[in-house]
């Protein structure tokens, strides 16, 4: 399957979400702990475990390039999705492939700020298939201050996923960000993984600016 992601609603039920790939969904909801190394001399500074510490997903950064582009591996190091931001975005827009491709045909989604004066983060997630943009397919509602957000299916009150920073000692003195998410059943958890790492991302470029 190239490109394509899809969104289903189950009668009765929670959202049914695959973006990314059938074998990152599961009938239960997954817990993930995803750390942000604040000050890293080396290209991985996210690292995402699920709860009994075991190692899920590492992101790559290549920093020193001419646009802003993360991956993000699987377990055994191999490319799953690949994130790069547009240079020239008033609305920060992150686009996502498939594996480490930049090819069109392999897109998945693009992300957004919804509108260009923000007090709370709020991002527009768009499906490869949904070339007008009119309406989004996912949404993301965050809180800088609280570093908190929730991800919803399209407009909707349906929530998908949940995140939330976790404050402890070792973050300052490590400097270390740490993050709790909460994905619910059926829903694509490599694609909330992306999600979230580009949210920290825009929230670094808007904390910089400040």
């Amino acid at each position: 399957m190239m490109g394509q992601g899809s969104y289903m609603a189950p009668a009765g039920g929670n959202p049914a979400v695959a973006v990314v790939g059938q074998q990152f969904i599961v009938p239960y909801p997954v817990d993930l702990n995803i750390v942000r190394k604040m000050i890293t001399i080396s290209e991985g500074n996210f690292g995402v475990t699920d709860a009994n510490g075991n190692i899920m997903f590492k992101v790559k950064g290549k920093f020193l390039s001419l646009r802003d582009r993360r991956i993000l591996l699987d377990a055994a190091g191999n490319p799953i999705l690949s994130l790069q931001q547009k240079i020239i975005s008033l609305h920060r827009r992150w686009e996502v492939y498939r594996g480490d491709s930049k090819d069109s045909r392999d897109l998945l989604f693009t992300v957004k700020k919804s509108s260009l004066l923000q007090f709370k983060t709020q991002l527009d997630v768009f499906l490869a298939s949904n070339t007008s943009e009119h309406n989004c397919d996912f949404k993301i509602k965050g809180s800088w201050f609280e570093r908190s957000c929730s991800i919803y299916a399209g407009n909707s009150s349906v929530a998908i996923a949940q995140m939330h920073r976790k404050h402890s000692v070792s973050s300052i003195v490590l400097g270390k960000d740490k993050f709790a998410v909460t994905v619910y059943p059926h829903v694509d958890y490599a694609f909330i993984v992306a999600l979230i790492v580009i949210l920290e991302e825009i929230n670094e470029d808007r904390s910089n600016e400040d």
